[in-house]
C-alpha cells in the first residue's frame, strides 16, 4: 500500500456491493441486476485486473455480460506492479464517471480487501521509512524474499499466512511497519476505525451450501481446463511472463506452471487447483463474515434486484 488513506470522493456516490466467495455466481446475478436497475458493474477482483489471464481468473466474456459495461478488468499486464492503492485510485475515477453519466454502480467481486478499502478507506500504518526500506531490500537481495517471509512469519504470522513467499512488495511493507512501530500491519488494519464511509453503500454476500459450492468449484475448474486454461498459461510463459511472477503464482496458474515444469501431472494439477479453490472460498467466507454491514442473502436474481432497488430508491429519494 502506497499511502496511509485514499482520499474520499467529494460526493458520496451510492454503490450496491455484491460480494462473496468464488464460484457463487456473482457475475451472472450482477448482470441480471444491472439490466434491471440501469447499472454498470465495477469489478473487485485482484486477479481479473490482469490482461491475458481471462480463463484462469474467470473473467466474464462479452456474451456473459450481455451488453452490461464491466470495469476494472484487463487493465494491467502480469509483470506490472499493482496493489490496493492503485485499484482504489482507478476505481474512484470509474465510479465517478459512471455516476456522472446518470447510471447506477454495482461493485462486484470476491477480493474483500479491495471492497473494504474502497468503501471505508484504510490506515495502513506509519509512513514509509526510506532507510529501513533500503535495509530490508538489501537483505532480500542477499537472502531472497522467502527468507524474509520466514522472518515476517515470526513477527506477524497472520500477515505472513496471507502472503506468497515471493510477494516482495507486501513483505517489504509488512516488515517495515512491524519493525518501525512494533505493531503488526494486520493489527493496524484490524484496529482501524472507519471514521467516514467513502461512498453510500449497501453490501450483500452470496453463498452456497458447502456441497453445492464444492460441486460448482469442481465444475468451474474442469470447465477452465476444457476452455484452454493450460494453453493460456503456456502462452503467458512464451510471451515472457515467468512462473515466478506474483500473478503466475495465483490460484490455478501456480499448479499449471508446476505441471509444465514437470513437477505435477495434469491430473494432479487439476485436483490441487480444486483443493486450493475450496480453501480460497473458505478464507473469503471468513473475511466477509467480519465485513461491517454485510448481509448474507439468497443468491437469486430476484432477491438481489429487490434488495438493490430498495437501497437505490432510498438513497436517491434523499
Amino acid at each position: 500500500m502506497t499511502d496511509e488513506r485514499s482520499e474520499a470522493p467529494k460526493r458520496r456516490i451510492p454503490i450496491f456491493v455484491i460480494a462473496g466467495p468464488t464460484a457463487t455466481g456473482k457475475t451472472d446475478l450482477a448482470v441480471a441486476a444491472a439490466q434491471a436497475l440501469d447499472a454498470e458493474i465495477v469489478g473487485a477482483d485482484s486477479m481479473q485486473v490482469y490482461r491475458h489471464m481471462n480463463i484462469g481468473t474467470a473473467t466474464p466474456t462479452l456474451d456473459e455480460l450481455r451488453g452490461i459495461p464491466h470495469h476494472m478488468i484487463d487493465i494491467v499486464n502480469p509483470d506490472e506492479t499493482y496493489d490496493v492503492a492503485a485499484y482504489i485510485a482507478q476505481a474512484d475515477r470509474v465510479i465517478t464517471r459512471i455516476a456522472a453519466g446518470g447510471r447506477r454502480v454495482l461493485l462486484v467481486g470476491g477480493t474483500g480487501l479491495y471492497i473494504r478499502v474502497l468503501l471505508h478507506g484504510l490506515q495502513a500504518g506509519p509512513p514509509p521509512d526510506p532507510v529501513l526500506r533500503d535495509e530490508i531490500t538489501a537483505k532480500a537481495k542477499e537472502l531472497g524474499w522467502p527468507a524474509l517471509h520466514m522472518e515476517l512469519a515470526d513477527l506477524d504470522p497472520e500477515t505472513a499466512r496471507r502472503l506468497h513467499p515471493n510477494d516482495g512488495v507486501r513483505i517489504l511493507r509488512a516488515l517495515e511497519v512491524v519493525r518501525q512501530s512494533g505493531v503488526p500491519i494486520s493489527r493496524w488494519q484490524d484496529d482501524h476505525a472507519f471514521e467516514e464511509d467513502r461512498y453510500q453503500a449497501a453490501i450483500v454476500g452470496l453463498d452456497q451450501p458447502r456441497d453445492l459450492l464444492h460441486a460448482r468449484i469442481n465444475d468451474r475448474v474442469d470447465g477452465m481446463i476444457r476452455g484452454g486454461f493450460a494453453s493460456e498459461v503456456e502462452s503467458l510463459i512464451e510471451a515472457g511472463y515467468p512462473s515466478s511472477l506474483k500473478p503466475m503464482q495465483a490460484l490455478g496458474y501456480k499448479r499449471l506452471c508446476e505441471h509444465m515444469a514437470g513437477d505435477l501431472s495434469m491430473d494432479e494439477a487439476i485436483e490441487k487447483t480444486k483443493t486450493d479453490t475450496r480453501r480460497l472460498a473458505r478464507r473469503q467466507r471468513k473475511w466477509f463474515n467480519r465485513e461491517p454491514g454485510l448481509e448474507w442473502i439468497d443468491p437469486t436474481a430476484n432477491r438481489i434486484i429487490e434488495v438493490a432497488a430498495e437501497f437505490f430508491d432510498k438513497v436517491e429519494a434523499k
